[in-house]
C-alpha cells in the first residue's frame, strides 16, 4: 500500500523549474502572510495578484508530475536530513490546499470589512500563510519529524487563526482545542519515540522495510491513531469542533474544515498503512466508529438551532464516510479491484468535501453578515434578499448529500461499488442512512429561508465578491464529480 503514497525510488532527477516551483509553493505563503500582516489588504485584488505566483507553482508541479510520475528532494540542513516526495496523490492534495487557501484570502478582506476585528485582525494573515506552507509540507514529508514539525506549525496556527475573534467563547474554545491538540500531539510523539527506539527509523519508506507486525508496532500504531484522530476530530474525539467553529470567523472555519482535518487523516492512513498492513481489527473498529459517526453527526446537525453548528456537525458526518472505508484499503482479503476503487473513492470525496465545505461555511458565514441571525430561524426570509448565498449552500449541499452530478456522487458510487464487490453490506447500509439524514438537514435551512410569510428584515450589503467566491468553490465540487476521471487517471499514471 506505501507505494499509493509515493515511498518509492524514482529515477527522475527534478528539474531547476521544479526547485523553484516547490520552493514558492512551500515558502511564498509564509512570506505573503507576513508582509500581509504589515500592510493589510483592504481590498481582494492585492490578495489575487500576490496568490498567482502560488498558483502557478502547483500548475508547474502537476505537469512535473504527469510526465514523470514521482519527483524527490533530499537536502542536509545543519546535519539533519530533510527528504520530500511528489507523487499524483500529493499534488492534487497540494493543488487544493493552494486554491482553497487562494479563496480563503480573497475571502478575508471582505470578512474583516464587515466585522469589528480590532488590531488583532491583521494577525490572522500571517497565521493563514504558516496553515498553508504547513499543509503543504504534510503532503510532501516522507519522515516522521517533518510530519510532526508541520503538524505543530498547522494546529498552532490553527488555533491562533481562532483566538482572534477575541470574544470569550472563542478563548474558551480555542484554549480548549489547543489542550486537546497539545494532548494529540504528545501521543504522536510517544509513537514515534517507540518507532525510534525500537526500529531505529524515521523515514517512511526505510521504515517500511524494517517494521514487524506485532505489540510495539500495534502500541506504535494506537499512540499515533488516537493523537491524529484527536486533531482530525474523528468521532467520539469530536467534542471540540463545534463550539470551535461557533466562534471562528467564516475564512477560518472553511480552512480548518476543508483542510486542516484532512491532513490528520491522511496522516493517520499513511502510518498506518506502514504499521498494520493487511491488519483486520483495527481498519474494523475505525470503520464502526464511522458509522457511528455518520448517525451521530446526521442527528446532531438535524436536531440543532444554529447555522454553523449545523455545517459543522455535518463535518463529523462526512468524515465518517471516509472512515468506513478503512477496511479496504487496510484490511485483508480484499481483491485489488476492489481496493483500487475504495482508493479511488476515499480520495475523491476527500476533495470534494474539502470544496464543498470550505463553499458552505463561505455561504453560511455570507447569510450570517447580512441578516444579523445565526440561527435557522432567523434566516426566515433570507431568499428574497440573499438568493445568490442560498445558492452557493444549496450546489455545496448536492456535492455532500452525493447527488449527481458532484464529486460526492461520483466518489459514493465507486465507495458503494468496492462495498459490493467485498460485501461489506454495512458500510453501504452507512452510506445510504448517511444519505437521507444530510437531505434531512440541509432541507431545514431551506424550509426556513424560503419561508414568504416572514417579515422582512434589515440586510447589511456584503462585500463584492463574496459570494462569487463561495460560489465558485462550490462548482469546483461539482465540476470534479464529471471530470473524475482526470484526477483519477492522474492518479493511476503516477502509481496510485
Amino acid at each position: 500500500m506505501i507505494w499509493r503514497f509515493g515511498l518509492f525510488d524514482s529515477t527522475f532527477e527534478p528539474l531547476v523549474t521544479t526547485h523553484w516551483a516547490l520552493v514558492i509553493a512551500l515558502c511564498l505563503p509564509l512570506i505573503l502572510g507576513l508582509l500581509a500582516a504589515l500592510l493589510p489588504p483592504k481590498k481582494a485584488w492585492p490578495v489575487a495578484l500576490a496568490g498567482v505566483p502560488v498558483l502557478a507553482s502547483g500548475v508547474v508541479l502537476l505537469v512535473a508530475v504527469a510526465q514523470v510520475q514521482l519527483l524527490q528532494w533530499q537536502w542536509e540542513i545543519l546535519g539533519v536530513s530533510i527528504a520530500l516526495r511528489l507523487n499524483a496523490l500529493s499534488v492534487l492534495l497540494l493543488l487544493m490546499t493552494q486554491w482553497i487557501g487562494f479563496a480563503a484570502a480573497l475571502y478575508t478582506p471582505g470578512q474583516l470589512r464587515l466585522t469589528a476585528t480590532g488590531p488583532l485582525g491583521r494577525w490572522l494573515w500571517p497565521l493563514m500563510g504558516v496553515l498553508i506552507s504547513a499543509l503543504s509540507l504534510i503532503w510532501l514529508a516522507t519522515d516522521l519529524l517533518t510530519l510532526y514539525i508541520a503538524l505543530e506549525l498547522m494546529g498552532l496556527a490553527a488555533v491562533g487563526m481562532l483566538l482572534l475573534s477575541g470574544k470569550a467563547a472563542a478563548l474558551l474554545a480555542g484554549t480548549r482545542y489547543l489542550l486537546l491538540a497539545l494532548v494529540g500531539s504528545l501521543a504522536y510523539l510517544l509513537g514515534v519515540a517507540l518507532i525510534l527506539g525500537h526500529w531505529g527509523r524515521l523515514d517512511l519508506q526505510g521504515l517500511a522495510e524494517v517494521v514487524e507486525l506485532g505489540p510495539v508496532a500495534w502500541i506504535a500504531a494506537a499512540l499515533i491513531g488516537a493523537g491524529l484522530a484527536l486533531k482530525a476530530a474523528l468521532f467520539p474525539l469530536h467534542g471540540w469542533l463545534s463550539p470551535v467553529h461557533g466562534n471562528a470567523w467564516t475564512p477560518v472555519s472553511a480552512l480548518h474544515a476543508a483542510l486542516v482535518i484532512k491532513a490528520s487523516l491522511f496522516m493517520l492512513l499513511q502510518l498506518w498503512s506502514i504499521l498494520l498492513p493487511d491488519t483486520f481489527y483495527a481498519p474494523r473498529l475505525i470503520a464502526w466508529l464511522g458509522m457511528l459517526a455518520i448517525v451521530w453527526g446526521g442527528l446532531l446537525a438535524w436536531r440543532t438551532d444554529s447555522l454553523k453548528t449545523l455545517v459543522a456537525s455535518s463535518t463529523v458526518a462526512q468524515l465518517g464516510y471516509l472512515m468506513v472505508v478503512f477496511p479496504l484499503l487496510l484490511g485483508p482479503d480484499i481483491e485489488l479491484l476492489a481496493r483500487s476503487l475504495a482508493w479511488e473513492g476515499f480520495w475523491l470525496q476527500l476533495m470534494g468535501h474539502a470544496f464543498a465545505k470550505a463553499a458552505m461555511f463561505m455561504a453560511a458565514g455570507n447569510l450570517i453578515l447580512a441578516t444579523g441571525e445565526s440561527t435557522l430561524k432567523g434566516l426566515a426570509g433570507s431568499s428574497r434578499r440573499l438568493p445568490l448565498s442560498l445558492l452557493v449552500f444549496g450546489i455545496a449541499s448536492i456535492t455532500l448529500m452525493g447527488l449527481p452530478p458532484s464529486a460526492g456522487f461520483t466518489a459514493k458510487w465507486l465507495l458503494l461499488q468496492a462495498m459490493v464487490m467485498s460485501q461489506q453490506w454495512w458500510a453501504v447500509a452507512a452510506l445510504l442512512i448517511g444519505t437521507l439524514l444530510s437531505a434531512a438537514y440541509i432541507f431545514r435551512v431551506f424550509r426556513y429561508s424560503f419561508d414568504e410569510t416572514a417579515p422582512r428584515h434589515h440586510y447589511q450589503p456584503l462585500a463584492p465578491g463574496m459570494d462569487l467566491i463561495a460560489l465558485t468553490l462550490a462548482l469546483i465540487a461539482l465540476v470534479l464529480g464529471l471530470l473524475a476521471h482526470f484526477p483519477l487517471e492522474l492518479m493511476h499514471g503516477g502509481g496510485v
